[in-house]
Formats: structure tokens, sequence, C-alpha cells
């Protein structure tokens, strides 16, 4: 199971009472940013990027594989993440020399 703290902050920002699932959606955008970034642990500047993903992940569940929706004269578009996300992300990714990301341990 995920940090607590994070759960209940996950849970003030959606509302959502079920903490398995907000964890697993934690895991998940966790392992997305790691993987992005090449990062093997999780530094303090992108963990408002995984809430942030879990977030949009709560939001978007039963809309799997739409690219847009209309509802009552209103259109939505489904994006993969906000580009303030990616600039999050990009900014702590780890450039690779020689094959090898160089992490500080």
């Amino acid at each position: 199971m995920y940090n607590f703290k994070e759960i209940e902050k996950l849970q003030t920002l959606t509302g959502e009472e079920d903490e398995d699932l907000l964890s697993l959606l934690l895991e998940d955008a966790e392992s997305y940013v790691l993987s992005y970034t090449g990062r093997t642990k999780l530094v303090p500047g992108l963990k408002k990027t995984v809430r942030d993903l879990a977030t949009i992940a709560l939001n978007r569940m039963g809309t799997e594989g739409e690219t847009g929706r209309s509802e009552a004269g209103e259109s939505y578009s489904f994006d993969n993440a906000p580009k303030h996300i990616y600039d999050t992300m990009n900014r702590f990714r780890l450039a690779r020399v020689g094959g090898h990301a160089h992490e500080k341990k």
C-alpha cells in the first residue's frame, strides 16, 4: 500500500474514499514518473506530479481509449497529460551517458 499521507492528500483533492484504488493509482503514477525521468527513487520535487497524474487517472476512469466526448452541448477532449506535468518531469529527467543514467545517491 502506498504512503498513507499521500493517500489522504489524494482523498482530500478528489473526494474518493477507496484507499486501495488511490494507492494503486499513486503506485502506477509513480512508476510512470520514475520511468519517464530515468530515476530509481522519487525526489521530493516530483511528489505533486505523482498526485496530479493519479488524479487525472481517477478522473478518466471509464473513458479509457476516448480522445473526446460531447455531452449536453459541451465538448471535452482528453490529452495525455497537461504540459506543466511534462515540464516538471523534464526538469528532473536524468541524462544518459554511455547508456547509463547517473543518479545522485
